[in-house]
């Protein structure tokens, strides 16, 4: 993979390599995510971070992560109850956050490429 930019954060509780992380309460912290609706950093990189550990998460650039359903090439990824990645789908109203998008198609627990790019996914209500 191609990283861009890698920021290290301290784990408040492990995550295991190609699993999403979310803010921490502390500066510079994270932990594993658990809804879409967190404030998503990305996924962890390949070795993983233990309890209070420090974790690798690529920012910017190429990347890897874990999935917990099918994606197609090109979806907007979100974190599913398990820290996996899921195809960003808000409801109505709703606004999710995401860590990028897919760049290969796969299916649950698949590891794929994604090109890292955080942000905010909503659908206006009808």
């Amino acid at each position: 993979m191609i990283p861009l930019l890698t920021l290290s954060y301290r784990t408040v509780s492990g995550i295991a390599a190609y699993l999403i992380a979310r803010h921490g309460a502390d500066h510079r912290s994270a932990e594993p995510a658990t809804a879409p609706t967190d404030k998503l950093i990305g996924a962890v990189g390949e070795l993983g971070s233990e309890d209070g550990g420090m974790a690798d998460i690529v920012k910017a650039g190429m990347s890897e992560v874990r999935l917990g359903g099918t994606v197609e090439n090109g979806d907007p990824l979100t974190a599913d109850a398990n820290s996996k990645a899921v195809k960003a789908a808000p409801a109505a109203g709703e606004t999710v956050a995401i860590i990028g998008t897919a760049e290969s198609d796969g299916e649950a627990e698949d590891v794929i490429p994604y090109l890292a790019a955080p942000g905010f996914l909503s659908n206006p209500s009808a």
